[in-house]
């Protein structure tokens, strides 16, 4: 797929749906192309700190293979706990920022797939015959992932570590989206958040946004976004700020 053919027609503003207080890094990636963001955030994270939620982290990190789902739930889990991995246990993270987050709290031995997703996730060699699986997360989220090492014969341990709480869309953003200048690219690294604001937007709005390109981390957001109407679809390397904006500017692999 093509990325950005045009330059005379090229996006100059970034719209994220990354939760709020959470778009840094892909503001600052976009700042390196000359492009501004527009933070659009469907829900804000919320730690969980109560008897029942570390009742659940202790067991499972009791697991003899544990996975991170994002930096949230290691940040979420070192608030409640020390992290430390017993030596004959296999820690996973889901990708890059959760294996340095990890490695931030003191974990060594982290292990990440190549493909940064669910995905690449289920197709470690760590999760192929797990009996046991402690899963550090939050509800919703990675929805295939349980599921799936389920059906393989896993008993998943999950510890929901934090949440996600929606917000609803102010006049006011609304309002900047309706008036926004320029051409604008649209930046997807989870389906709920997808989810989550289109029921939201105007129709006027709506309709805007499925006529701009949208960039995504995985095959499984591609396919969503095109199901939602987009018709300028880009697969990004991963869901890294700088993949992320190396499939827009087209100075990057895109799938």
């Amino acid at each position: 797929m093509p990325a950005m053919a045009n330059p005379a027609n090229a996006p100059t503003t970034v719209v994220s749906l990354r939760p709020a207080g959470q778009h840094a890094g892909l503001r600052k990636a976009a700042a390196r192309h000359g492009m501004a963001l527009l933070a659009v955030s469907p829900w804000q994270l919320r730690d969980r700190d109560d008897a029942t939620t570390r009742q659940a982290l202790a067991t499972a990190l009791a697991a003899p293979v544990v996975v991170f789902t994002s930096p949230a739930a290691v940040r979420a889990a070192t608030r409640l706990t020390r992290l430390r991995r017993p030596p004959q246990a296999r820690w996973l993270a889901v990708g890059e920022g959760s294996a340095r987050a990890l490695r931030r709290a003191g974990v060594v031995g982290v292990e990440q797939p190549a493909r940064m997703d669910s995905e690449g996730l289920l197709a470690m060699p760590a999760l192929a015959a797990a009996t046991q699986v402690g899963l550090v997360t939050a509800p919703g989220g990675r929805g295939m992932l349980a599921p799936a090492l389920e059906a393989r014969g896993s008993q998943v341990l999950r510890a929901n570590v934090y949440e996600r709480v929606p917000r609803a869309l102010p006049a006011a953003l609304l309002a900047r989206l309706r008036a926004l200048p320029g051409p604008a690219v649209l930046a997807v690294s989870s389906a709920e958040a997808l989810e989550r604001v289109l029921p939201q937007l105007p129709a006027e709005v709506c309709s805007q946004w499925q006529r701009w390109p949208v960039v995504v981390a995985s095959a499984r957001l591609a396919g969503l976004a095109r199901a939602n109407g987009f018709q300028q679809v880009w697969q990004a390397a991963g869901p890294r700020p700088a993949q992320l904006l190396a499939a827009m500017v087209g100075d990057g692999p895109v799938g």
